[in-house]
């Protein structure tokens, strides 16, 4: 990837937040410099297979000691004071140079699966997420299915856990899970009667099959793929939280999550923005550089108004979770402001840029592009992990109430 200067370090200052997340917001800028940046063109290009798992980049994030970030030190991790802070920031140092790294090797990871198994009984967190930590297995999270995503209710949810001797069987197909292609572990969100239970399921057990991995328009270093299960049995020790209490379980994950995808966010819209602005100022039409029509001047000031405000709302769900354990609403807010970003940033710095924002890869000098992936890749985050709609809906609910909003 063409390396080029960070505006930020010059529009932005991380003045009010804690020194622990400085000093790791430089070392995850560092590794990402030195390990994802030289891979990143072929990891964004590259469509995905099912041997297509970024196992060397994963293997590399464990040793660098990126997935202790998250965590306290009873089980490994570093025990920092604000640790969704800094699990937020590595996801905008990894974003910057490929979002769909980002997504599925520290947000599925760290966040959906780790963050889950950190709230889980003694028993499984202290099994699971040292493996974690160290890198030892591949994990999955599985709430979506063929006909239930946004709406995970008892009502839609058709995977089923039968109560048996010993714990459950498990029945149905989950979609769109990350790293399935490649995953060892899995929670499972299925119904339980009336209710939603989070199981834990070991991934190499009989009954347990995956598809090849979707062909998507981008984040293809996300390997997605079904999940089907038949007459899977799951333990009764291996209930994450409590039975009949799936969806809260879940849902606690995906808050987390929506941070994630608006730091994400943010990585994009700044690496869109670093690289278009660069070329503006050197790119002449009409004999003067592009950086000079007043036009462009203003829209970018505008993306650099909207970054700084966006980066500013995860940076405050995150450290508002750290401080009281709760952040619905910036949450929301954070997912919001930083995918919709991604997707206008991206779109004027093609724009801009024109044929050289388009291509790919120049084939003549053998020159590689950035933007063409960034504006496929910014797409879903406008959906995942809770469409753009829901998350206004959360926003409306507080403002009007439950009453007005349902």
């Amino acid at each position: 990837m063409i390396s080029i200067p960070r505006r930020a370090d010059a529009l932005y200052s991380d003045l009010l937040i804690p020194d622990e997340t400085r000093r790791i917001r430089g070392q995850v800028r560092q590794f990402c410099d030195d390990v994802i940046r030289p891979v990143a063109h072929r990891l964004n290009t590259t469509p995905e297979t099912r041997d297509g798992f970024a196992r060397a980049e994963f293997d590399a994030m464990a040793r660098a000691g990126l997935y202790k970030i998250p965590y306290p030190a009873d089980v490994g991790g570093l025990g920092l004071e604000f640790p969704t802070l800094a699990t937020a920031t590595v996801l905008e140092e990894l974003g910057y140079y490929s979002p769909s790294l980002a997504s599925a090797l520290y947000d599925g990871q760290a966040i959906l699966v780790g963050k889950t198994l950190e709230r889980a009984q003694p028993a499984l967190r202290d099994r699971y997420l040292p493996r974690l930590i160290r890198g030892e297995f591949v994990g999955c999270f599985a709430t979506s299915e063929p006909e239930a995503s946004t709406d995970l209710s008892v009502k839609s949810i058709q995977t089923t856990a039968t109560r048996v001797d010993g714990g459950f069987v498990v029945n149905g197909v989950k979609r769109w899970i990350t790293n399935s292609p490649a995953g060892d572990l899995i929670l499972v969100l299925c119904r339980t009667g009336e209710t939603l239970t989070m199981l834990c399921a070991d991934m190499h057990d009989p009954g347990v099959s995956v598809s090849a991995p979707d062909l998507k328009m981008g984040n293809h270093v996300q390997l997605t793929a079904d999940v089907t299960f038949k007459d899977v049995f799951v333990a009764e020790d291996h209930i994450v939280g409590r039975e009949g209490g799936g969806l809260r379980t879940a849902i606690g994950a995906l808050v987390l999550g929506r941070m994630g995808i608006g730091a994400i966010g943010v990585a994009m819209a700044q690496a869109a923005f670093d690289f278009s602005t660069q070329y503006m100022t050197r790119r002449k039409v009409f004999g003067q550089e592009l950086a000079r029509f007043q036009h462009w001047q203003f829209r970018f000031a505008e993306h650099a108004l909207q970054i700084e405000m966006a980066r500013g709302l995860y940076q405050k769900a995150a450290m508002r979770y750290d401080k009281e354990g709760g952040a619905d609403i910036e949450a929301a807010m954070a997912k919001i402001a930083g995918s919709r970003l991604a997707c206008d940033v991206a779109r004027d710095a093609i724009q801009v840029c024109g044929a050289y924002g388009f291509v790919k890869t120049l084939s003549g000098p053998g020159q590689h592009f950035p933007l063409e992936s960034i504006y496929r890749d910014a797409k879903i985050g406008e959906i995942y992990e809770g469409a753009n709609e829901i998350q206004s809906w959360v926003i409306a609910r507080h403002i009007f109430g439950r009453e007005m909003t349902g």
